[in-house]
Formats: C-alpha cells, structure tokens, sequence
C-alpha cells in the first residue's frame, strides 16, 4: 500500500524503514518545510497516513487527512480535547482513524497486566499507585500520553481513584505522575503499587522506536478498508 508519512522525523524515518521491509511504498512524507504538500491532490496517492506530529499541529493533520477520505493512523499525544470531532470527521467521511497513546505491541500488554493487577488489588484497599515516566528531552508534552492511559486503565479498576495527577500536584483521589526527562530515552514507565507490607513494581522500558514504529505500521495495515474508529484493542483483538 501507498503511505503518507506525516511527520518526517526519528519516529517517521524508523516507520519508513519498517514500511518498506514489510514491501509498502512511502508516496508522501511530510516534515516542516513541505506542510503545503499535504493537500487533497497529494493525499489522492496515499492509501492511509500515519501521523506523528506535535500536539500543536497534529489535528490539523488529522483533519486534513480524513476529509480527503484516507484512514489517518496518529501515535501524536497532547491534542485529545479534539479526539471527538475527529471520530465523527472519520465518520462522516467514511473512513477510519486509528488512535493509540502507545502502539508498541509490548506496552499494549502492559496496560493489561496493570488493568489486571489494579483489580485484583481493588478487592484489598491496602495499596496506593504512583506512575512515573522517563522520556527523551524533545518529547513536547507531559505527562506522556502513555503514563495518562496506565491512569486511566488503573483508576477503572481500583475505587479509591478518580484521575491523576503531575507532581508536584497531588490529591488523595488521582494516581501521582512524575515526568522525567533525558537524553536519549525512547519511554519509560513504571507502576508503583505500595502498601504498608510491600511494594510491586511493574516497568516497562522501551530500547528503541522500532517498537513503536512497528505497532504503526501494523495499525496502518488493519486500517486499511476499514471505516470509524480504531484502538490497539482492536488490533491485538484480530
């Protein structure tokens, strides 16, 4: 298939690089000095763009992508207030748009051993959960959109949290996150579940982004024929 990469940097070249091992063809890449390229004429060429911007211009992207009736896969953090009126421009062009905070398939599993460590902990009221994430200095948002997902996933399953927090912030009713940043880190996360009696530490660290890239273009490729809107569920569900 023919694919617009919208976001031509580290993570769009390592996607480039697994695209065309897996016999896809790059027909658009788009960076910050050829934006006016990403037009309804270009697009034409294109049969699903995968989009990894900044959270300033990534619904733009979006937008522009799925009015031209392409399946848009977007791995950008930091935009979600629009989320809902990019599935419904998906929906009325019918067309998909796939959405994950993360696409590493190792992440994906992750989200589910702490949805299901968070439940089982649920039935004791013994343990407190904190988040802390390390990325690299040129991430733009924070907390990474990873560490708001565990969060979430984990505040569904245990009663005495309502949402999270990014310390220094704190209430007793949100899940602490702390955002580091370093040189060179691809992502790092780990769950704390502390009580009185023990810690249970669970980490999940990234050695570089062909993960990340790979679970995109696996989502490029489920997206295809596809219309409404698309998560890592329903990639890892078949």
């Amino acid at each position: 298939m023919n694919i617009a990469i919208i976001g031509y940097g580290k993570m769009g070249h390592e996607i480039e690089t697994i695209a065309t091992e897996r016999g896809h063809k790059i027909a658009l890449a788009i960076d910050m000095n050829n934006t006016h390229e990403l037009n309804p004429v270009s697009l034409k060429m294109v049969d699903v763009a995968i989009e990894f911007t900044t959270p300033e211009t990534a619904f733009k992207n979006i937008e522009a992508c799925l009015k031209a009736g392409v399946p848009t896969v977007c791995g950008t953090t930091g935009w979600l207030n629009k989320l809902d009126e990019a599935k419904h421009i998906a929906q009325q062009h019918n067309t998909a748009f796939f959405y994950a905070s993360n696409y590493s398939i190792g992440v994906n599993l992750f989200f589910k051993v702490n949805q299901l460590l968070a439940k089982l902990a649920n039935r004791y009221n013994e343990y407190d959960v904190s988040i802390e994430e390390i990325h690299h200095t040129q991430k733009k948002d924070a907390p990474s959109g990873t560490a708001i997902s565990i969060a979430q996933i984990i505040s569904k399953e245990l009663n005495k949290y309502n949402d999270w927090s990014l310390l220094p912030e704190f209430y007793d009713d949100r899940i602490p996150i702390k955002a580091i940043r370093k040189e060179n880190i691809p992502g790092t996360h780990s769950v704390f579940f502390d009580s009185e009696q023990d810690q249970i530490t669970l980490t999940h660290k990234a050695k570089s982004r062909k993960g990340f890239a790979l679970g995109a273009v696996l989502a490029a490729e489920f997206s295809l024929g596809k219309k409404g809107f698309l998560t890592m569920d329903n990639l890892l569900n078949g």
